[in-house]
């Protein structure tokens, strides 16, 4: 009878709630995103497990568009997600604080309101459909920099220049603005101003940034997509605000509200919206601006001691890929089209804003190759307060990305050089960095079977076949791992060589990023902490901790906040890797890519700190790589497909099964050493890799990569300058090349004499063989020798009169 009794007990135990509660919420992604307890998955890597719970795709939220401007207005629609209720109570949240009103369309999908934001990069977002009673359903948004969204986005500001001349002389009449309709659903629309400022002390815990709604331009206009006018004084109210943006809107909004489907023009300069005094006399006007902001700029704290130095050249400045990138506004790849720095082809910004006061460093050079100077050029590099691209933690000044740049370095030229001709106030307070100081990084590479160039200089070897440490740190906790796999004959069968398919990084608590080959063709995907990026919309993204740039579809870029960067691209059926670290990595360094100390002979340290000779066997060196394999504990790899689940992370991190082709023993024929000749000299690399992967394309890409090692490395080779050298007083110089071996010349105007060398020249040292010579008025030997000859010529006069007088006399009598 007991024994009967106990099924209708467990079953009774089965309807109890609690358990049974707990296991329903296991199986929802309902709160869970990110998350892979449970009975099933809610993490990025459960779509190629096939691990997802069945409602992954309606709470983890995938988008499109995936990005916009940090100006806000973007419609952009949750994909996967069906809501055939209420169409009311939509609410998207933004960082947990900033709310702004979705929307269901007549297809029943979610729509969201991208917000006015004060910083840039990926932004955690949730959406309520129960009108901000729960959010339990989570996604990114990309927030980018202004400038770098297409222009498709944005309202445009018809001959720009045009507006931000406005008001000055010879420049009136009517302005235009033009847009797309289809952005904006709607009959009519308002055309509104905002201004930017940043109000309360700074650098101090009260100093904010704000946009403003100032005025309506128009209301009820017809939604033609352009729009003329003529520009009117605004109100003294609002004739503080000297920067702002134009935002083009619904017509059913109220004025100024917030966080609406729009669209925005650039920030600019204000000029078409300044007072009378203004366009009565600009040139006074913008004086006594200039004046006001060097006067302020003088109680601040000077910001340019703690950027970092320029580079001495061109090719350095395009090679130190970890700490400075291309400025947009003056790029040799797009023609050199430098508004803001002629004579100039090609600048360069820091990265990474100073640690302090959030400030950038801005290069420039010339055609020769050479650095521009402000002290030579009014196109010369300027180094900024407000760094362009912002600053982590963003959001307060002077760190909101391009508008706090505006404030502080942007309007302030407009004052002192473009409306008035007091240039040389604005470029005392904003003097170009020369390189005197200048230390290029250190590079070190793998590509290939793989082979490795390591940062002192060791070429050698490894083709395991596993995961490994590339590079360890402990300076800022760096980390590089490095995943290679076996390549294929041409016949399909496996090869005996190896090669890169997977580079991951991290630096201390930053994201973790990978780059890995994937598809076929093989391509490059990018992966931020485990799940896959699209770069359709956006080549650049600020990232935790590091900036990510993919310009072109082989090849992206890491720079990391030390300083370090990473280039991963596609060379060959392998990926290739360089790896560029400042000097205050020296002897922090360890892994397959050596101890930076500038002495290779301790290149091959293994994990337990045995030292193998420069001059060990292959199979040596192939001990020293196995023993850098990644326990699974510190994998930084993404694990999201059985084959990758079964081969890494269930399997020991070094296939010791995996046996390698060695160079010493390599046999060939003759006709094969003919062959092998021809192709790579006797390049080692070039040789091992054609032979152990049957493929001449293979040992060809490896020479291509090692070739692009070294020349990049030639880039960097350091350069002695000796500094700016300033022409003479009542004189002028020949000459803006200040590295080792150049020669400057030296003249004064007329009616000086040159006191001192007329040339000097940079020596190895770093210093100037003669320092600026004087000129001083009154001993130029033109003028002597005019006060001489004029001399005599008076004289001859006066001696020719008197003879024809006498004579005369003479007859006459």
């Amino acid at each position: 009878m007991k024994l009967a009794l106990l099924p209708w007990i467990l079953m009774l135990l089965v309807t109890i709630p609690g358990p049974k509660s707990t296991a329903g919420a296991q199986r929802s992604c309902s709160l869970r995103c990110g998350e892979q307890d449970g009975l099933c998955s809610c993490h990025p890597t459960c779509s190629g497990l096939g691990t997802c719970c069945e409602d992954f795709l309606d709470f983890c939220l995938d988008i499109s568009p995936t990005s916009g401007s940090m100006m806000g207005g973007k419609d952009f629609v949750v994909q996967h997600l069906k809501w055939p209720g209420s169409t009311d109570g939509v609410i998207c949240r933004f960082k947990d604080s900033i709310e702004t009103l979705g929307y269901i369309d007549n297809l029943t999908r979610v729509h969201c309101i991208s917000p006015l934001l004060y910083e840039s990069g990926h932004i955690p977002f949730t959406v309520s459909l129960d009108n901000g009673r729960s959010f339990p359903r989570a996604g990114t948004w990309l927030a980018a920099h202004p400038y770098k969204v297409s222009e498709s986005e944005k309202s445009q500001l018809v001959n720009e220049t045009r507006w931000q001349y406005y008001g000055t002389s010879d420049t009136t009449g009517n302005l235009s603005l033009t847009w797309n309709t289809s952005v904006l659903p709607t009959q009519t629309v308002t055309i509104e101003l905002w201004g930017y400022e940043e109000t309360g002390k700074p650098y101090s815990e009260d100093w904010t940034a704000k946009w403003s709604y100032l005025y309506t331009l128009t209301g009820n206009t017809s939604n033609s997509g352009v729009f003329t006018f003529t520009p009117k004084p605004a109100s003294p109210e609002h004739q503080k605000w000297k920067v702002g943006a134009l935002r083009i809107s619904s017509s059913k909004n109220y004025p100024g509200q917030q966080d609406v489907l729009a669209l925005w023009t650039n920030d600019h300069a204000l000029a078409w919206h300044l007072g009378d005094d203004f366009r009565a006399d600009s040139v006074a006007w913008a004086r006594e601006q200039c004046l006001a902001w060097e006067a302020l700029e003088d109680q601040l704290p000077n910001f340019l001691t703690e950027l970092p130095d320029c580079p001495c050249t061109l090719a350095q400045a395009r090679a130190d890929s970890g700490r400075f990138f291309t400025d947009y506004g003056c790029d040799i790849e797009q023609g050199s089209v430098c508004t803001y720095h002629p004579g100039a082809v090609h600048c360069v910004r820091s990265v990474q804003a100073s640690p302090r006061y959030g400030s950038g460093q801005q290069c420039c050079y010339t055609a020769a190759g050479t650095q521009l100077l402000t002290s030579d050029s009014t196109g010369g590099s300027t180094p900024d307060r407000g760094h362009d691209w912002g600053a982590p933690p963003y959001r307060t000044p002077p760190r909101v990305p391009g508008m706090s740049h505006w404030l502080y370095d942007v309007i302030s030229f407009y004052y002192c050089c473009l409306w008035a001709p007091e240039c040389p106030r604005y470029m005392k307070r904003r003097p170009s960095s020369d390189c005197r100081t200048y230390r290029p990084p250190r590079l070190a590479s793998a590509f290939g079977d793989p082979h490795f160039v390591t940062f002192d200089g060791t070429s050698f070897s490894f083709s395991g076949s596993g995961e490994y440490v590339l590079l360890e740190a402990t300076l800022t906790d760096l980390r590089v791992q490095g995943r290679a796999e076996p390549g294929r004959m041409p016949n399909g069968t496996q090869a005996r060589g190896t090669g890169l398919t997977s580079v991951a990084v991290q630096e201390g608590n930053s994201d973790v990023v990978e780059v890995r080959l994937a598809g076929s063709p093989q391509a490059l995907e990018v992966l931020l902490n485990q799940k896959a990026l699209s770069f359709t919309e956006q080549n650049w993204m600020d990232l935790k901790g590091m900036f990510l740039s993919v310009a072109s579809e082989d090849k992206v870029s890491i720079m990391l906040s030390s300083g370090a960067g990473l280039e991963v691209s596609i060379q060959g059926p392998f990926l290739s890797v360089s790896i560029l670290l400042p000097e205050k990595f020296l002897t922090h360094t360890r892994g397959l890519l050596g101890t930076l100390n500038d002495n290779p002979k301790d290149d091959f340290t293994l994990r337990n700190e045995q030292v193998l000779p420069p001059d060990a066997s292959d199979q040596q060196v192939f001990q020293f790589g196995a023993s850098w394999a990644v326990p699974n504990t510190s994998s930084l790899f993404t694990y999201d497909s059985s084959f990758l689940v079964s081969k890494f992370l269930n399997q020991p991190k070094h296939d010791p099964n995996f046996k390698p082709l060695f160079f010493n023993e390599i046999t060939l024929s003759t006709s094969q050493v003919e062959e092998v000749t021809r192709l790579c000299g006797n390049d080692r690399f070039c040789i091992l890799d054609v032979i152990s992967t049957g493929s001449p394309s293979v040992g060809n890409a490896t020479r291509t990569a090692l070739r692009l090692h070294q020349e990049r490395l030639e880039s960097l080779q350091p350069v002695v300058s000796c500094g700016w050298l300033p022409p003479p007083s009542n004189g002028h110089k020949e000459g803006m090349k200040y590295l080792v071996n150049s020669t400057v010349r030296f003249s004064c105007h007329s009616g000086y004499s040159l006191v001192g060398s007329e040339t000097s020249k940079c020596r190895a040292d770093g210093t100037w063989s003669t320092p600026t010579p004087e000129c001083q008025p009154g001993r130029s030997y033109t003028v002597l020798l005019s006060i001489i000859f004029g001399g005599l010529a008076i004289v001859a006069l006066i001696s020719i009169i008197y003879v024809l007088l006498h004579r005369r006399r003479k007859n006459n009598m």
